[in-house]
């Protein structure tokens, strides 16, 4: 099988690393190399550093649509599948029209909720009972080609972001897998999306972090899941900006003003908001390291009757 891969973060790596075993793997298209961390050291891509190990060649385009040159080869290599698994680019028609079979793309969602750039973050934020991998067929547009496979996977009450995109990466390999092999038999079925029944999953930057202690409990506790590990949601305690890593909802309703800590213990710091109350049970303060609340308030203060905001 001649196949063609490209992906770039974390979540690319056990899809491309299945294709390798699988069915051997021509070339990778990986974003380019970029500083990262606080030293701003050149890194290169997960993608790239599995590719590397294979030998197999790499390619950076940095607007692959704007390099002629780039898509002349690709023409070349002749593929009989190019995958797609969180490049990080929009491929143009000419590059979707070359492979012989299908350019396919794995989707971090069900089809078509969560089109864009960040289906799993969305998805706990906006308190959805389940998540789940699309195999679909790209097209020129973000995210709208026909869906081919799906799998579902349950979100339960304590899974945060983290924990379905590793869930989601690891089962996503064998879809892939499965949707070439099901392609290649003529046996696989092309559904087009409904457009009215979709919904865009944007960037995430730091900004929707910053906790609106007037939503309720469920919602705060949704946005806190949903933004860890990154960029982790946050408020403000005695003027510091306080990030917080885990919470519980509590059935407890509360009289005081939405943000107030009612009470603080080795459970955790109890907080009210407009419906319900929320336990706060790790916290991370600027340049420290995450703790358990009960771990911070051995040798610090966390002040009742505070409003957080």
């Amino acid at each position: 099988m001649n196949i063609v891969f490209m992906g770039t973060p974390e979540f690319s790596v056990p899809s491309l690393q299945t294709l390798i075993d699988e069915f051997g793997v021509k070339a990778v298209f990986t974003q380019p190399d970029k500083p990262k961390g606080r030293g701003k050291k050149v890194a290169m891509s997960p993608v790239k550093e599995l590719a590397l190990k294979y030998n197999i060649p790499v390619y950076q385009p940095t607007r692959l649509k704007k390099e002629p040159e780039v898509i002349k080869e690709l023409r070349n290599m002749e593929p009989d599948f190019i995958i797609v698994v969180a490049y990080g680019q929009i491929l143009p028609k000419e590059v979707i029209d070359i492979p012989k079979y299908a350019c396919i793309n794995l989707h971090a969602s069900l089809l078509p909720k969560y089109r864009g750039a960040a289906p799993i973050n969305w998805a706990i934020i906006k308190g959805e009972q389940k998540s789940g991998n699309t195999t679909m067929l790209m097209d020129v547009g973000l995210d709208t080609g026909d869906m081919l496979l799906k799998q579902e996977v349950e979100i339960t009450e304590n899974m945060t972001a983290g924990d379905l995109h590793d869930i989601l990466m690891n089962d996503g390999a064998g879809l892939l897998v499965e949707t070439i092999n099901k392609m290649i038999a003529g046996d696989i079925e092309r559904i087009k999306q409904n457009d009215s029944e979709t919904c865009y999953a944007s960037m995430l930057d730091k900004k929707i972090g910053n906790i609106d202690w007037n939503m309720n409990a469920v919602d705060i506790n949704n946005l806190i899941r949903g933004l860890n590990p990154w960029p982790v949601a946050y408020t403000h305690y005695d003027d510091k900006a306080m990030k917080i890593h885990k919470a519980e909802i509590l059935a407890e309703e509360s009289n005081s003003i939405p943000g107030t800590i009612i009470n603080v213990s080795e459970e955790g710091i109890k907080v009210a908001c407009s419906s319900g109350s929320l336990l706060i049970k790790e916290i991370q303060f600027p340049g420290k390291k995450v703790l358990k609340v009960e771990q911070y308030i051995r040798g610090n203060n966390i002040e009742k009757g505070t409003v957080l905001n």
